[in-house]
């Protein structure tokens, strides 16, 4: 598998692949609605790529695209939204896991301070994930989804004893 940063020359051959290898499903699972086609504005959206506002990642196997991982800021304050993509054929086999380890690394590079997203409650395979690469993630339940956050400095951070009892006990 080689993992290389999509720009705007090389986003549209990914997105259409990745999109195309995706289920129903999965496109639920991704676009939290059916989505049966990429309108036109979506995929202009998606392949406005440049590597300061909004970056992606792409995983490819034989040269074809077989996932995207992307981080869009969100605003003044260091955020930036995340979003991972697997067609369905290469699912639970790691490739997620390496994509959000490396866009952790993209968006530290960019200055992001903190990531955060929307997964849909029944997108057990992207809470799993999240939990598994970003360790302390914060997940909350608002209406219908379920949000992450993830401060980046958490990554680095050495964690003592007092921060563990002061965050058992709400602090």
């Amino acid at each position: 598998m080689r993992v290389t940063e999509l720009n705007r020359d090389t986003a549209g051959e990914a997105v259409d692949a990745v999109f195309a290898g995706l289920s129903a499903q999965s496109r639920y699972l991704r676009f939290h609605s059916p989505t049966p086609r990429l309108t036109a504005s979506a995929r202009r959206a998606l392949t406005d790529v440049d590597g300061e506002r909004h970056a992606a990642l792409c995983a490819r196997i034989g040269g074809t695209p077989v996932a995207i991982a992307r981080l869009i800021r969100t605003g003044e304050c260091g955020s930036a939204e995340i979003a991972v993509a697997v067609v369905d054929l290469w699912q639970r086999r790691g490739i997620g896991r390496r994509l959000l380890e490396e866009l952790s690394a993209v968006a530290a590079r960019m200055g992001v301070a903190e990531l955060h997203g929307e997964v849909l409650p029944d997108n057990r395979a992207m809470l799993e994930l999240v939990r598994k690469v970003l360790p302390g993630v914060r997940l909350t339940r608002e209406d219908d989804t379920v949000h992450l956050s993830y401060p980046l400095a958490w990554a680095t951070a050495e964690i003592t004893d007092a921060d563990l009892v002061n965050s058992l006990l709400g602090g």
